[in-house]
């Protein structure tokens, strides 16, 4: 997992409430335990025709979106069932955060596992970021993990809460089995200053 410093980039909305996890990644695609092409799936349903035609119209197809790295979605964004796919997806389509006034919990969980930033922010500065990236599809944000800090093109820093071990991991580049290894000689050191267990699942 790379970690996440401090990053610029074009923002493009899709401020549509209750985006669940199928409609992010549809669960045909949920076969694979590669990660590997699963951006060009990303919202599948909602951006190819039957045909596998994109449709012009949908957002993510834009010739001047092309390139941006935050997505501001709707309220309750990534609701419905766990996948990990859905973050491998807005990653893969080179999402790096994704901003929302709430994220449903599974979603936001898993995304922070596996390295995609999920930025909350109040219901105004929500509405301003909408308009600026309808408005100008240049419009571009910095995100600041380190910080906590989301700053607007008008130069005003928004803050957003993530819990301590999250942002450790993220800054870090390294997810839970990762945290834990890198613990190893203390853990080692621990073991052997306190003596073997008693194995109650043999015989004595």
């Amino acid at each position: 997992m790379e970690p996440i410093k401090a990053f610029s980039g074009k923002v493009i909305a899709l401020p549509i409430n209750d985006i669940d996890t199928d409609q992010i990644i549809p669960a045909r695609y949920l076969k694979v335990t590669d990660k590997a092409g699963l951006g060009a799936a990303c919202f599948s349903d909602w951006r190819y025709e039957s045909d596998g035609t994109p449709k012009p119209d949908f957002v993510l197809n834009k010739p001047e979106h092309q390139g941006a790295v935050v997505l501001i979605g709707g309220n309750n964004f990534g609701c419905g069932s766990s996948r990990e796919h859905a973050p491998w997806a807005l990653m893969g389509a080179g999402f790096k955060a994704v901003i929302s006034t709430d994220f449903a919990d599974i979603f936001k969980n898993n995304s922070l596992k596996n390295g995609l930033l999920p930025v909350i922010v109040d219901a105004e500065t929500h509405q301003q970021l909408v308009s600026l990236a309808q408005e100008d599809p240049e419009t571009t944000v910095t995100v600041d993990l380190a910080t906590q800090t989301v700053t607007l093109p008008d130069g005003r820093g928004v803050q957003f809460p993530i819990d301590g071990f999250s942002k450790h991991c993220l800054l870090n580049g390294v997810d839970q089995l990762g945290y834990v290894l890198s613990m190893d000689e203390g853990i080692q050191a621990y073991e052997g200053a306190h003596p073997a267990r008693i194995n109650t699942l043999e015989p004595a």
